[in-house]
């Protein structure tokens, strides 16, 4: 079966975010820095002023006492979602995880503009990740692996 014109374009932009998320993923992995100091100055923003209330304690309570671990965790699942979009294999358990990343990260980030600001800053500041989770959406519902990808030919397409 022949893949449609929005399925060739789904599969570019699949392939294409997949380079963020392989830049995002090598550099949390192999930049000493990241895990060894900045992520952890990320999550304590986070916990002070940033997080959603519920999000807040989660942060506090599990991911601050072990910031070295977590931060290779975000490195790992960042790398993974993007060799996958771009080998176009299990496209639809990493959109899902890319989904619930981009989740998490609008959550701790949420408050970024202030409290007690217009509506509409809270999106304008959410640009970073709101996009992401959107097309990750997409991914997994137009079964992007499936063109150009191992998905498809796992298939028999």
């Amino acid at each position: 079966m022949r893949s449609s014109p929005l399925q060739k374009t789904i599969a570019v932009v699949r392939i294409l975010t997949s380079v963020f998320f392989l830049f995002f993923g090598q550099y949390k992995l192999f930049t000493y820095a990241f895990a060894h100091g900045s992520f952890e100055q990320y999550i304590t923003s986070y916990v002070q002023t940033e997080a959603v209330g519920f999000y807040r304690g989660f942060l506090a309570a599990v991911v601050l006492p072990h910031p070295t671990l977590f931060a290779y965790v975000v490195g790992v699942v960042e790398l993974g979602i993007g060799i996958s979009l771009l080998l176009g294999l299990w496209v639809r358990p990493a959109s899902i995880v890319g989904a619930l990343h981009m989740a998490s990260l609008t959550l701790a980030t949420w408050w970024a503009p202030g409290h007690n600001v217009a509506f509409w800053r809270y999106f304008g500041a959410e640009l970073d990740h709101l996009p992401l989770l959107f097309l990750f959406v997409i991914f997994f519902m137009a079964k992007s692996g499936e063109t150009w990808g191992l998905d498809g030919m796992r298939r028999g397409r």
